[in-house]
């Protein structure tokens, strides 16, 4: 197997690059035509995984994670969270620190500086935290039930099924029409982590993480397969009893695909995992609002409920803003972006885009009727690590731009509520 590493937008080729940079790279040309296939695939789906430039180049989306071509080669895609050239441990350490807050996920580090020194991709955090949490759930015991079976035997056991006895034909009036109840641990939430465990034990290349899934699978080998995951996911019981399955759902959801790609974040597609940055961005965001907003803080993301436009009673255009915060009777419109500004190239307006004022301009006449706070979040970086000064809009709509700190989500104090900074 070939790993490859590189960042958001960088550019592949089958020819000789630089060396030692993330942002080119050169692949097999087996890897190279997969790409171009797997691009156009995509495509029709509407999301760009890869940009074919010409015949020799393509260049990444915004999209994080990991591709495996079928010919071996593992192309590792960590976040550019920095404008110079970076280093892989960092890169890989925001990624999994925005992962973790983001989608809200037990992890479970075996040491304080777990997260500094694993040096493989994010498939592989993500399977290592899997198992971890399994091999806890295994050590502490897996929840059986009891569950009624219908079969034939040469027995009587239970109780016997007259009705179907009475119906057996001439030459098998010797077996018996019996139902009767097993306790195993062949229940919905054993089903999926054992579905889970099968699809992590093919796709790890690390030698522990494959040792450890091998070693639990002896353990769930009696386990049947979830065949309809979504469904077993509804069932998941919550009770008080199943507790010590809670920190192991979201690493299932995640392996298995039961969450959107384009609105929960992650897509598992055979060996391949992948993440799109904006959302994965904006979800980062959302748990660092939570974490630090004040007591009576409410804080509504995706709120759909004004239009740009009217036509008679049709309303146009919905305006839907990532976050919308009150509290003590103000409101903030709160948009995040994944983007790296230069608080020092003012020629160019900081690298801001001129659409984002619109659409927080037109979200300031709907939501705050013209007055009121709206807020841009950027990701912390070494040419922008503090707010930018207020931008006048109009008629005492104020827009800020802010910086958030990439591995403590910390916001700068005295544009959001009271509390919501450090």
């Amino acid at each position: 197997m070939t790993l490859v590493t590189v960042r958001e937008h960088a550019r592949l080729t089958t020819g000789p690059v630089p060396a030692g940079s993330l942002d080119w790279a050169s692949i097999s040309p087996t890897a190279f035509d997969w790409l171009c296939r797997e691009a156009q695939r995509h495509r029709a789906g509407g999301a760009a995984l890869v940009l074919v430039e010409d015949r020799h180049w393509l260049r990444l989306d915004n999209y994080v994670g990991v591709l495996e071509s079928p010919c071996g080669t593992r192309i590792e895609i960590l976040p550019k969270h920095v404008r110079g050239a970076g280093d892989v441990a960092s890169a890989r350490q925001v990624l999994v620190r925005m992962l973790r807050e983001g989608l809200r996920l037990p992890v479970r580090d075996t040491g304080p500086t777990a997260l500094q020194t694993f040096d493989a991709p994010v498939s592989e955090w993500i399977i290592q935290q899997f198992l971890a949490e399994l091999d806890l759930l295994v050590r502490r015991g897996l929840r059986f039930d009891y569950h009624l079976v219908e079969e034939e035997v040469r027995f009587l056991r239970g109780r016997l099924q007259v009705a179907r006895q009475l119906r057996q034909p001439a030459g098998r009036q010797h077996l018996f029409q019996v139902e009767h109840q097993i306790f195993d641990a062949n229940r919905t939430e054993n089903r999926l982590i054992a579905s889970a465990l099968d699809r992590v034990a093919g796709l790890t290349c690390e030698p522990a993480n494959w040792r450890l899934a091998h070693e639990l699978a002896h353990t769930l080998a009696e386990v049947p397969r979830s065949h309809e995951v979504a469904g077993d996911f509804r069932r998941w019981s919550q009770d008080r009893l199943m507790s010590h399955y809670g920190a192991i759902r979201p690493w299932c959801e995640l392996i298995l695909g039961n969450r959107n790609p384009l609105t929960a974040l992650g897509h598992w597609t055979g060996r391949s995992l992948l993440f799109p940055m904006e959302k994965v961005f904006e979800c980062f965001v959302e748990a660092s609002l939570r974490r630090l907003l004040p007591a009576g803080a409410t804080l509504r993301s995706q709120v759909a409920s004004r239009h740009l436009a009217s036509q008679g009673a049709r309303r146009m255009f919905q305006l839907r803003p990532d976050f919308l915060i009150e509290h003590e009777g103000a409101t903030w419109v709160v948009d995040a972006k994944w983007k790296l500004l230069d608080e020092a190239d003012k020629s160019n307006h900081y690298g801001l885009n001129q659409r984002d004022f619109y659409q927080l301009f037109a979200y300031g006449k709907r939501y705050l009727f013209g007055g009121g706070q709206l807020v841009l979040v950027y990701p912390q970086c070494e040419t922008f690590n503090g707010p930018l000064d207020s931008f006048d809009l109009e008629d005492g709509l104020r827009l800020d731009a802010v910086p958030v700190e990439l591995l403590t989500g910390n916001l700068p104090a005295g544009v959001l509520p009271s509390g919501a900074a450090t």
